[in-house]
């Protein structure tokens, strides 16, 4: 598989809709992961990402103007112990209460399909990130209907083990813009990651679509003693 830009990927396509990074820094030192969000409606747009623990949860930026909470409000990033579940939904929470009762990853997302939102079906994308005693590993997952046939679930799960310092993997919603719109189609895509937080973090929202883009989430979990940097960009200010 060629390694892709992250980049360039993000700025080829007007709307990736919701995506999550997975991978390892180039100096072998830190877990990365990434999220964002986009959105094309009112609703979707009217967001922000508030630190909740040690995740963080979505929330209306002027409640005046939420219209529909469902598939919008939720926490996207939670901590079980070592591991870091990052979604693009209310999975976040079924997998942390199903892990938490000593289910794997992949049997809790048995439980959940993809999103209710006909015609789109938007596909569930789900990453767990293990990081324990200067061990790292993690996987990431997509729930998604049957090229748009909701009365059947296709399940993909992918396991990293051993991450290669400088690389990770994205995976996101859709293909494109559209109506409806395309699901994701593939593995996830091999990607490079680049500099410290700050620089990432700066190179993935620059990249994003400035009209669609709304939210994003970037974390540096230090592979040796867990501790953790965080950076949150938010259009809405």
């Amino acid at each position: 598989m060629n390694r892709l830009s992250l980049e360039t990927e993000l700025k080829g396509n007007s709307y990736p809709g919701r995506g999550i990074v997975i991978g390892k820094s180039e100096d072998g030192k830190y877990a990365v992961t990434a999220y964002f969000i986009m959105g094309r409606s009112e609703n979707s747009r009217n967001r922000i990402f508030v630190e909740e623990g040690e995740g963080i949860r979505t929330q209306a930026f002027d409640e005046s103007k939420l219209s529909d909470p469902s598939l919008i409000i939720y926490a996207p990033v939670r901590v079980l112990g070592n591991k870091t579940i990052v979604t693009n939904g209310d999975q976040t929470d079924t997998i942390y209460e199903l892990m938490d009762k000593q289910q794997t990853f992949e049997q809790s997302l048995r439980t959940r399909e993809f999103e209710p939102d006909a015609p789109n079906y938007t596909p569930r994308i789900s990453g767990i990130m293990h990081v324990e005693h200067g061990n790292y590993n993690y996987a990431m997952s997509i729930l998604k209907s049957n090229n748009g046939n909701p009365d059947a679930c296709n399940r993909y799960t992918f396991a990293y083990e051993n991450p290669v310092n400088g690389e990770g993997h994205f995976i996101h919603t859709y293909m494109g813009d559209g109506n409806p719109l395309p699901s994701f189609e593939g593995e996830p895509k091999l990607v490079g990651i680049a500099g410290d937080i700050d620089s990432f973090t700066g190179d993935i929202w620059n990249s994003l679509n400035e009209e669609n883009k709304v939210s994003l989430f970037v974390r540096y979990i230090d592979i040796e003693n867990g501790t953790c940097e965080t950076r949150i960009v938010n259009k809405n200010q």
